[in-house]
Protein backbone atom coordinates (compact mmCIF):
# COMPACT_ATOMS: atom_id res chain seq x y z
CA UNK A 1 0.00 0.00 0.00
CA UNK A 2 2.87 2.36 0.81
CA UNK A 3 4.33 1.71 -2.63
CA UNK A 4 0.99 2.52 -4.29
CA UNK A 5 0.76 5.83 -2.42
CA UNK A 6 4.29 6.65 -3.50
CA UNK A 7 3.48 6.00 -7.17
CA UNK A 8 0.34 8.15 -7.00
CA UNK A 9 2.23 10.95 -5.23
CA UNK A 10 4.94 10.86 -7.90
CA UNK A 11 2.36 11.08 -10.68
CA UNK A 12 0.74 14.08 -8.98
CA UNK A 13 4.12 15.74 -8.49
CA UNK A 14 4.90 15.31 -12.18
CA UNK A 15 1.65 16.99 -13.22
CA UNK A 16 2.06 19.83 -10.71
CA UNK A 17 5.64 20.50 -11.77
CA UNK A 18 4.71 20.71 -15.47
CA UNK A 19 1.48 22.66 -15.12
CA UNK A 20 1.48 24.26 -18.55
CA UNK A 21 2.16 21.07 -20.49
CA UNK A 22 -0.38 19.27 -18.31
CA UNK A 23 -3.03 21.86 -19.17
CA UNK A 24 -2.17 21.64 -22.87
CA UNK A 25 -2.43 17.83 -22.79
CA UNK A 26 -5.81 17.93 -21.03
CA UNK A 27 -7.19 20.57 -23.42
CA UNK A 28 -5.92 18.66 -26.46
CA UNK A 29 -7.57 15.46 -25.29
CA UNK A 30 -10.77 17.39 -24.51
CA UNK A 31 -10.77 18.97 -27.98
CA UNK A 32 -10.14 15.59 -29.60
CA UNK A 33 -12.96 13.81 -27.81
CA UNK A 34 -15.30 16.79 -28.20
CA UNK A 35 -14.92 16.67 -31.99
CA UNK A 36 -15.43 12.91 -32.02
CA UNK A 37 -18.32 13.28 -29.55
CA UNK A 38 -20.14 15.70 -31.86
CA UNK A 39 -20.14 13.11 -34.63
CA UNK A 40 -21.15 10.39 -32.17
CA UNK A 41 -24.03 12.51 -30.85
CA UNK A 42 -25.22 13.14 -34.40
CA UNK A 43 -24.85 9.43 -35.18
CA UNK A 44 -26.76 8.32 -32.05
CA UNK A 45 -29.64 10.73 -32.65
CA UNK A 46 -29.87 9.87 -36.34
CA UNK A 47 -29.98 6.19 -35.40
CA UNK A 48 -32.80 7.03 -33.01
CA UNK A 49 -34.58 9.02 -35.73
CA UNK A 50 -34.09 6.17 -38.19
CA UNK A 51 -35.66 3.71 -35.76
CA UNK A 52 -38.56 6.10 -35.19
CA UNK A 53 -39.10 6.58 -38.93
CA UNK A 54 -38.80 2.87 -39.64
CA UNK A 55 -41.49 2.20 -37.05
CA UNK A 56 -43.74 4.57 -38.98
CA UNK A 57 -42.97 3.08 -42.40
CA UNK A 58 -45.91 1.06 -43.71
CA UNK A 59 -45.82 -1.09 -46.82
CA UNK A 60 -48.87 -0.89 -49.05
CA UNK A 61 -49.77 -4.15 -50.80
CA UNK A 62 -52.35 -3.29 -53.48
CA UNK A 63 -54.60 -6.12 -54.61
CA UNK A 64 -55.73 -7.10 -58.07
CA UNK A 65 -59.41 -6.18 -58.60
CA UNK A 66 -60.01 -9.67 -60.01
CA UNK A 67 -58.88 -11.34 -56.77
CA UNK A 68 -61.70 -13.30 -55.16
CA UNK A 69 -62.67 -13.09 -51.50
CA UNK A 70 -61.19 -16.53 -50.81
CA UNK A 71 -57.98 -15.52 -52.57
CA UNK A 72 -57.79 -12.36 -50.49
CA UNK A 73 -58.29 -14.29 -47.24
CA UNK A 74 -55.62 -16.79 -48.26
CA UNK A 75 -53.19 -14.01 -49.13
CA UNK A 76 -53.93 -12.28 -45.81
CA UNK A 77 -53.25 -15.52 -43.93
CA UNK A 78 -49.92 -15.93 -45.77
CA UNK A 79 -48.85 -12.41 -44.85
CA UNK A 80 -49.82 -12.78 -41.19
CA UNK A 81 -47.93 -16.08 -40.89
CA UNK A 82 -44.73 -14.48 -42.22
CA UNK A 83 -42.19 -14.08 -39.39
CA UNK A 84 -41.07 -10.75 -40.88
CA UNK A 85 -44.56 -9.24 -40.55
CA UNK A 86 -45.70 -7.53 -37.34
CA UNK A 87 -49.22 -6.53 -38.40
CA UNK A 88 -51.55 -6.63 -41.39
CA UNK A 89 -54.54 -4.32 -41.88
CA UNK A 90 -57.02 -4.86 -44.71
CA UNK A 91 -58.51 -1.79 -46.43
CA UNK A 92 -61.39 -2.42 -48.80
CA UNK A 93 -62.10 -0.43 -51.93
CA UNK A 94 -64.92 1.41 -50.13
CA UNK A 95 -62.68 2.27 -47.17
CA UNK A 96 -59.97 3.50 -49.53
CA UNK A 97 -62.47 5.80 -51.25
CA UNK A 98 -63.76 7.14 -47.93
CA UNK A 99 -60.22 7.85 -46.68
CA UNK A 100 -59.28 9.56 -49.96
CA UNK A 101 -62.27 11.89 -49.70
CA UNK A 102 -61.46 12.66 -46.06
CA UNK A 103 -57.78 13.39 -46.72
CA UNK A 104 -58.19 15.22 -50.06
CA UNK A 105 -61.65 16.88 -50.01
CA UNK A 106 -60.62 19.41 -52.68
CA UNK A 107 -59.68 16.63 -55.13
CA UNK A 108 -62.57 14.25 -54.47
CA UNK A 109 -64.43 15.58 -57.52
CA UNK A 110 -61.77 13.99 -59.73
CA UNK A 111 -63.21 10.54 -58.96
CA UNK A 112 -66.85 11.46 -59.55
CA UNK A 113 -66.65 11.27 -63.33
CA UNK A 114 -65.05 7.84 -63.30
CA UNK A 115 -68.20 6.05 -62.23
CA UNK A 116 -66.92 2.88 -60.61
CA UNK A 117 -64.55 3.21 -57.67
CA UNK A 118 -61.02 3.14 -59.23
CA UNK A 119 -59.15 2.72 -55.94
CA UNK A 120 -57.87 -0.81 -55.23
CA UNK A 121 -58.22 -2.79 -52.02
CA UNK A 122 -54.98 -3.13 -50.11
CA UNK A 123 -53.13 -4.48 -47.10
CA UNK A 124 -51.22 -2.10 -44.85
CA UNK A 125 -48.26 -4.12 -43.61
CA UNK A 126 -45.85 -3.23 -40.79
CA UNK A 127 -42.68 -5.31 -40.57
CA UNK A 128 -41.25 -6.66 -37.33
CA UNK A 129 -38.53 -4.49 -35.69
CA UNK A 130 -35.72 -6.87 -36.71
CA UNK A 131 -36.65 -6.57 -40.39
CA UNK A 132 -37.02 -2.83 -40.90
CA UNK A 133 -33.67 -2.13 -42.53
CA UNK A 134 -33.77 -0.90 -46.15
CA UNK A 135 -32.26 -4.17 -47.38
CA UNK A 136 -34.73 -6.35 -45.50
CA UNK A 137 -37.67 -4.22 -46.68
CA UNK A 138 -36.57 -4.41 -50.31
CA UNK A 139 -36.13 -8.18 -50.17
CA UNK A 140 -39.54 -8.63 -48.59
CA UNK A 141 -41.22 -6.32 -51.14
CA UNK A 142 -39.60 -8.17 -54.05
CA UNK A 143 -40.87 -11.45 -52.63
CA UNK A 144 -44.46 -10.23 -52.08
CA UNK A 145 -44.55 -8.59 -55.51
CA UNK A 146 -44.49 -12.06 -57.11
CA UNK A 147 -47.46 -13.41 -55.12
CA UNK A 148 -50.64 -14.18 -56.98
CA UNK A 149 -53.30 -11.52 -56.55
CA UNK A 150 -50.84 -8.70 -55.77
CA UNK A 151 -51.02 -5.82 -58.24
CA UNK A 152 -48.38 -3.55 -56.73
CA UNK A 153 -46.30 -3.09 -53.58
CA UNK A 154 -45.35 0.41 -52.54
CA UNK A 155 -43.40 1.98 -49.66
CA UNK A 156 -41.18 4.98 -49.05
CA UNK A 157 -37.93 3.31 -50.10
CA UNK A 158 -36.17 6.54 -51.01
CA UNK A 159 -36.30 8.09 -47.55
CA UNK A 160 -35.23 4.95 -45.70
CA UNK A 161 -32.31 4.41 -48.09
CA UNK A 162 -31.16 8.04 -47.90
CA UNK A 163 -31.27 7.99 -44.10
CA UNK A 164 -29.29 4.76 -43.97
CA UNK A 165 -26.64 6.22 -46.32
CA UNK A 166 -26.40 9.43 -44.27
CA UNK A 167 -25.88 7.44 -41.06
CA UNK A 168 -23.15 5.41 -42.79
CA UNK A 169 -21.31 8.55 -43.94
CA UNK A 170 -21.46 10.09 -40.45
CA UNK A 171 -20.13 6.86 -38.96
CA UNK A 172 -17.18 6.88 -41.38
CA UNK A 173 -16.51 10.57 -40.68
CA UNK A 174 -16.53 9.93 -36.92
CA UNK A 175 -14.05 7.09 -37.34
CA UNK A 176 -11.73 9.13 -39.59
CA UNK A 177 -11.79 12.24 -37.40
CA UNK A 178 -11.38 10.11 -34.30
CA UNK A 179 -8.27 8.38 -35.65
CA UNK A 180 -6.60 11.63 -36.73
CA UNK A 181 -7.34 13.58 -33.55
CA UNK A 182 -6.56 10.61 -31.31
CA UNK A 183 -3.11 10.43 -32.85
CA UNK A 184 -2.67 14.13 -32.05
CA UNK A 185 -3.75 13.60 -28.44
CA UNK A 186 -1.38 10.65 -28.03
CA UNK A 187 1.48 12.77 -29.40
CA UNK A 188 0.76 15.71 -27.07
CA UNK A 189 0.45 13.51 -23.99
CA UNK A 190 3.59 11.62 -25.01
CA UNK A 191 5.52 14.88 -25.24
CA UNK A 192 4.19 15.92 -21.82
CA UNK A 193 5.49 12.69 -20.29
CA UNK A 194 8.83 13.13 -22.05
CA UNK A 195 9.20 16.63 -20.60
CA UNK A 196 8.49 15.26 -17.15
CA UNK A 197 11.17 12.62 -17.67
CA UNK A 198 13.67 15.26 -18.74
CA UNK A 199 12.86 17.51 -15.75
CA UNK A 200 13.42 14.65 -13.29
CA UNK A 201 16.25 12.84 -15.04
CA UNK A 202 18.65 13.20 -12.09
CA UNK A 203 16.13 11.80 -9.63
CA UNK A 204 15.38 8.93 -12.00
CA UNK A 205 19.08 8.16 -12.30
CA UNK A 206 19.41 8.04 -8.50
CA UNK A 207 16.45 5.66 -8.26
CA UNK A 208 18.04 3.42 -10.87
CA UNK A 209 21.38 3.41 -9.04
CA UNK A 210 19.82 2.33 -5.74
CA UNK A 211 18.13 -0.63 -7.42
CA UNK A 212 14.69 0.61 -8.54
CA UNK A 213 13.38 -1.40 -11.47
CA UNK A 214 12.40 0.20 -14.75
CA UNK A 215 8.77 -0.77 -14.16
CA UNK A 216 8.72 0.92 -10.74
CA UNK A 217 10.09 4.11 -12.28
CA UNK A 218 7.73 4.06 -15.23
CA UNK A 219 4.45 3.41 -13.39
CA UNK A 220 3.99 7.05 -12.15
CA UNK A 221 4.28 8.25 -15.74
CA UNK A 222 1.77 5.63 -16.90
CA UNK A 223 -0.60 6.88 -14.21
CA UNK A 224 0.05 10.48 -15.22
CA UNK A 225 -0.84 9.78 -18.84
CA UNK A 226 -4.01 7.92 -17.84
CA UNK A 227 -5.09 10.75 -15.51
CA UNK A 228 -4.45 13.37 -18.20
CA UNK A 229 -6.58 11.41 -20.65
CA UNK A 230 -9.37 10.87 -18.11
CA UNK A 231 -9.44 14.58 -17.21
CA UNK A 232 -9.53 15.55 -20.87
CA UNK A 233 -12.41 13.16 -21.62
CA UNK A 234 -14.35 14.36 -18.58
CA UNK A 235 -13.89 17.95 -19.76
CA UNK A 236 -15.08 16.99 -23.25
CA UNK A 237 -18.27 15.54 -21.74
CA UNK A 238 -18.90 18.82 -19.93
CA UNK A 239 -18.39 20.77 -23.17
CA UNK A 240 -20.67 18.41 -25.12
CA UNK A 241 -23.39 18.54 -22.47
CA UNK A 242 -23.36 22.35 -22.32
CA UNK A 243 -23.41 22.61 -26.12
CA UNK A 244 -26.19 20.03 -26.36
CA UNK A 245 -28.40 21.87 -23.86
CA UNK A 246 -27.81 25.19 -25.63
CA UNK A 247 -28.73 23.60 -28.97
CA UNK A 248 -31.91 22.09 -27.52
CA UNK A 249 -32.94 25.43 -26.05
CA UNK A 250 -32.42 27.13 -29.42
CA UNK A 251 -34.53 24.47 -31.13
CA UNK A 252 -37.41 25.19 -28.73
CA UNK A 253 -37.53 28.82 -29.90
CA UNK A 254 -37.88 27.85 -33.58
CA UNK A 255 -41.54 27.11 -34.27
CA UNK A 256 -40.81 24.96 -37.32
CA UNK A 257 -38.83 22.53 -35.15
CA UNK A 258 -41.21 22.56 -32.21
CA UNK A 259 -41.31 19.15 -30.56
CA UNK A 260 -37.98 17.98 -32.00
CA UNK A 261 -36.19 18.72 -28.73
CA UNK A 262 -38.08 15.78 -27.23
CA UNK A 263 -36.70 13.42 -29.88
CA UNK A 264 -33.02 14.24 -29.41
CA UNK A 265 -31.07 12.93 -26.45
CA UNK A 266 -27.61 13.06 -24.91
CA UNK A 267 -25.33 10.08 -24.44
CA UNK A 268 -26.56 7.44 -22.00
CA UNK A 269 -24.46 6.77 -18.91
CA UNK A 270 -22.76 3.76 -20.54
CA UNK A 271 -21.60 5.89 -23.49
CA UNK A 272 -20.30 8.61 -21.12
CA UNK A 273 -18.29 6.03 -19.21
CA UNK A 274 -17.02 4.66 -22.52
CA UNK A 275 -15.84 8.14 -23.56
CA UNK A 276 -13.98 8.58 -20.26
CA UNK A 277 -12.41 5.15 -20.72
CA UNK A 278 -11.38 6.07 -24.28
CA UNK A 279 -9.66 9.22 -22.99
CA UNK A 280 -7.91 7.22 -20.27
CA UNK A 281 -6.64 4.75 -22.85
CA UNK A 282 -5.44 7.59 -25.08
CA UNK A 283 -3.47 9.07 -22.21
CA UNK A 284 -2.04 5.71 -21.19
CA UNK A 285 -1.05 5.01 -24.82
CA UNK A 286 0.68 8.40 -25.03
CA UNK A 287 2.76 7.64 -21.95
CA UNK A 288 3.62 4.15 -23.21
CA UNK A 289 4.73 5.53 -26.59
CA UNK A 290 6.85 8.16 -24.88
CA UNK A 291 8.53 5.74 -22.48
CA UNK A 292 9.22 3.17 -25.19
CA UNK A 293 11.48 5.74 -26.86
CA UNK A 294 13.53 6.06 -23.73
CA UNK A 295 16.33 3.54 -23.42
CA UNK A 296 16.29 1.01 -20.61
CA UNK A 297 19.57 2.32 -19.36
CA UNK A 298 18.17 5.80 -18.75
CA UNK A 299 14.91 4.81 -17.02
Amino acid sequence: MRRLFYLIREAWANMRTNRMTTIVAVLTTAFTLTCVGIFLLLYVNLQHAAGWLQEDVKIMVYLDDRLSRDGRLQLELMLKSDRMVASVLYISKEQALTEFRAQFPADSHLLEGLGENPLPASFVVALAPDFRSPEAMKDWVDQVQTMQGVAKVDYNQRWTSLLAELIGYIELAAIGVGILLSAAAVTIIGNTIRLALFARREEIEILRLIGATGTFIRVPYFLEGAVLGACGSALSLVILKVGFELFRQQVQFISRFSGIEGLISFFPLSACLGLVLAGTLLGFTGSVVSLLRVGEGRV
